[in-house]
């Protein structure tokens, strides 16, 4: 089968409801930039960007776990990326889509290259933490973060088909979103990556990958992702897994976050998990040096001081358990929300 290129603007496709080509496309463009929102603005800068005549898109990384940085992403890997999510998750040419994520991200440009590419009906939203908020529709699918998906709980069930990325699904919103009719996956991916690679149902163990991606570990145990459609070489990640086979893997955390205590590694994503149905703040666990365990574990809580109980560490492990807590007024973030543990650290 001939793979479309980046020009190609399906017959099913619709924007709010109007059947658009590329032409179209570009004077709503202008339209958006002289006169929309700001969410719309950057849809606009998008749409200009796309149906331009470089065979390329530049892009920031998140600055999740180093400065945010440039990088330059071909247009047929990002057709390619959708065309695998379609096959994967089962999206027909004229499905009804919610697309409430920002446009100035990768997974927010990747909700539109789907729409032109697999023919579908798209509704813009603005990307607010309550996306559903207005919504009369059904959908057919949508993509959230957790924190949408959280404010979002009586109304979920108006999305038939949901994936979340951008952050880890706690197992306190896994449990109520296992509650609602909704089909919901957690995904995993990144930008160099173009968004996700593999997803998994939320409070299932272990992801799948996508069509065309196959998985490996290196000698730390990390990730080594083999997306030949969208990356010319394999992509090593920091994060540690267990593989299951060439195309599933159970994620275990961050290579960088990993705290050796007394001899004795401990993943902090981990422990969070746990914590995170009795701790109702933003936290993290971080390692600090300690000299008799050489890294002694610290809960991190943003906020006030407040008198923290025991019964919340009820579900540790022996050296899981916090040697120390501390408070934090606000935590470093990226441009996008995500915290950054160093930088929160720092003012600590």
């Amino acid at each position: 089968m001939n793979r479309p290129d980046y020009h190609f603007v399906h017959s099913s496709f619709k924007l709010n409801g109007f059947h658009l080509t590329e032409d179209d496309l570009c004077r709503i463009a202008y339209s958006f930039i002289k006169e929309g929102e700001p969410f719309e603005r950057a849809v606009g800068d998008f749409l200009l960007d796309w149906f331009d005549k470089k065979e390329y898109i530049v892009m920031q990384t998140s600055g999740t776990t180093g400065e945010p940085k440039p990088i330059r992403v071909e247009k047929q890997a990002m057709v390619n990326s959708a065309l695998a999510t379609g096959a994967f998750f089962d999206l027909d040419p004229g499905i009804k889509v919610l697309h409430c994520l920002p446009t100035q991200y990768v997974a927010g440009k990747m909700m539109l290259v789907r729409a032109f590419i697999l023919g579908w009906e798209l509704d813009l939203a603005e990307p607010t933490s309550y996306p559903l908020r207005r919504a009369d529709a059904v959908y057919d699918f949508s993509a959230m973060v957790p924190l949408q998906a959280q404010h979002s709980l009586d109304k979920l069930h108006k999305v038939k088909k949901l994936i979340l990325g951008g952050a880890k699904v706690s197992s306190a919103l896994a449990a109520q979103l296992q509650q609602i009719p909704t089909e919901i996956y957690e995904t995993y991916g990144m930008t160099e990556t173009i968004t996700h690679i593999a997803a998994k149902r939320v409070g299932e163990e272990a992801f799948t990958v996508l069509p065309n991606i196959n998985v490996a570990e290196d000698e730390r145990h990390c990730l080594v992702i083999d997306a030949y459609t969208l990356c010319d070489e394999p992509v090593v990640t920091n994060d540690v897994v267990k593989i299951i086979s060439n195309n599933q893997f159970i994620w275990l955390g961050r290579y960088d976050n990993v705290i050796n205590s007394g001899g004795v590694k401990l993943f902090p994503e981990q422990i969070e998990e746990k914590l995170s149905a009795y701790i109702e703040r933003r936290f993290f666990v971080k390692g600090v040096p300690d000299e008799e365990l050489g890294e002694k574990l610290v809960l991190v809580v943003e906020g006030d001081a407040y008198d923290i109980p025991a019964s919340v560490f009820k579900k540790l492990g022996k050296f899981e358990k916090p040697k120390e807590i501390v408070f934090v007024e606000k935590f470093a973030e990226t441009n996008s929300g995500k915290v950054i543990r160093e930088k929160s650290m720092a003012v600590a």
